[in-house]
Formats: C-alpha cells, structure tokens, sequence
C-alpha cells in the first residue's frame, strides 16, 4: 500500500508542475518584453523574476536535495531586474528545469522520499521537499496569472474547453 501511495504522489507532483508550466506559458504569452521586467508594485516581483525565482526554487528544493546534486542556487540573483533575458529564454529555462524536475522525481527512490535532509534550514522529508517544490511553483503561477491579468485584462484561458462546473464522481478505475 505505502508503495502504491509514493506512486500517486509522484504522479500528482509531476501532473502540478506540468499543469503549472503549461499556465506559466498561456500567461507570458499574453505580455511583451515591456511588460516581462515591470514591477506591479515597489518590492514586487516582475514576471520575469517569476519565472527565475520558479527555477531556483525546483533547481534548489528538487535537483539540488531530492536528487541529491551540489546547491549552486544564488537566490538574491533571481530578484535583480535582467533586461538582457527575454521571454523566451526565460521559459526555455523553466521548461528545462520542469523537465529535469520531473526526471528527478521519477527516478527518486522511497528512502530518499523518507530521508530528512536540510534546505535553507529547515528540515524535511523527500516527500515534504518535493511537497514545498510543487505547491511554490503553483504559488508564483498564481501570482503570474494575476498580475499579467491585471496588465492585459484578459481571460487566459486556462481551462477553455472544460467544464469546471461538473459534480465530482468517483472512479473505480
């Protein structure tokens, strides 16, 4: 059983980021490079560091503690203003740490999902990493989406096509 619930959670953790990188793309789309670095407020984030700030977090939390790699994350640097990386650069960076992200979660075996180990000081599980990776990466796809719908006033389509109003059912499969 404790198998089968490692498996669920993985696929869920992996299901999250890439739901969460597919909103990151719809949201950036709907912007320009104008409007990649501009802050909505002092002491905000930009878009742009949005997205840095994203990639450090999975680079530190999942590549660098879960997959048992050298930390090399210099977080005040995802903070700084870089009008030299465009959007595109920026989402290749994510869809590339997404993708080792995802390879790392995989291939992570249930002792190192049990194991406690240090990340920026605080003690946790595997399970409670990979936990704290996913549900920041949603935290700063939801800010995201806010503040590019507050610079376009647009519907970003997220779930076009689905209704989010259907009743929950149970699957037997």
């Amino acid at each position: 059983m404790e198998v089968q619930v490692l498996i669920e959670f993985k696929k869920h953790s992996i299901y999250r980021l890439e739901e969460g990188l597919r909103m990151m793309h719809k949201s950036i789309e709907f912007i320009d490079e104008n409007e990649l670095w501009q802050l909505p407020f002092q002491n905000g984030m930009s878009l742009g560091n949005q997205l840095l700030h994203s990639c450090g977090n999975m680079r530190q939390y999942i590549f660098s503690s879960l997959g048992n790699q050298v930390d090399s994350r210099v977080r005040d640097e995802e903070f700084k203003i870089n009008n030299q990386l465009d959007k595109y650069t920026l989402l290749k960076n994510l869809d590339e740490t997404v993708e080792i992200s995802i390879q790392t979660i995989e291939r992570t075996n249930q002792e190192e999902y049990l194991r406690i180990r240090k990340v920026q000081g605080f003690s946790f599980s595997g399970l409670g990493v990979l936990l704290h990776a996913v549900e920041h990466f949603s935290y700063h796809v939801g800010q995201t989406a806010f503040w590019v719908k507050y610079l376009t006033q647009q519907d970003l389509e997220f779930f076009d096509g689905i209704n989010l109003n259907e009743k929950n059912t149970t699957d037997a499969n």
